[in-house]
């Protein structure tokens, strides 16, 4: 199956900017598929890690935490349809973060923050090194995002889910 690769970071409020497309593009030879703007890649050539993270840092104009993921842990993740109690709105954002490796901590989920008052952020649970949740569109939730490293003792990246979503699509084609 493929690999994802997510960096974190990359293109959020005017900082370490990168053109997705143009990174895909110089990385042809491992048949990449650039999912938005953030900073998400399907690698469809079968290829290490090791190999991958350092073909995307030799060509990254800054340094950049880049994780790396089996594509059939993202597709396990959406068949689990982990948000059937929390259907769209449009004041909360439903997101899955990654960890970059497993965690140092393990605080149990459902965690709200912050943890009296209305809340900003949830997290509902945790599969692996994949904790899905939920923000509130605004600004104060981003730091709570932000904190997420501290809470599990490792560096995490974040998605909407609707990038998560199509992931998995792109995923999907891939194994047509």
């Amino acid at each position: 199956m493929a690999l994802v690769v997510l960096l974190r970071g990359v293109n959020v409020g005017g900082h370490r900017k990168l053109r997705p497309t143009t990174l895909a593009a110089h990385l042809k030879h491992l048949r990449v598929v650039n999912i938005g703007a953030a900073g998400t890649f399907v690698i469809q050539r079968p290829v290490r890690r090791a190999e991958l993270r350092a073909e995307f840092a030799s060509r990254l104009p800054f340094d950049a935490e880049i994780v790396i993921c089996q594509g059939r842990d993202i597709v396990k993740l959406l068949s689990r349809d982990v948000f059937s109690d929390h259907p769209p709105r449009r004041d909360i954002v439903r997101f899955v973060s990654v960890l970059s490796r497993s965690p140092r901590l393990t605080p149990s989920p459902p965690m709200r923050f912050p943890t009296t008052g209305k809340w900003l952020l949830k997290i509902l649970g945790r599969d692996k090194r994949f904790v899905f949740g939920l923000y509130r569109r605004q600004m104060k939730a981003i730091s709570y995002l932000g904190a997420l490293d501290r809470v599990f003792g490792v560096p995490v990246t974040t998605r909407n889910w609707n990038t998560i979503t199509a992931i998995a699509k792109t995923l999907g084609e891939v194994a047509s």
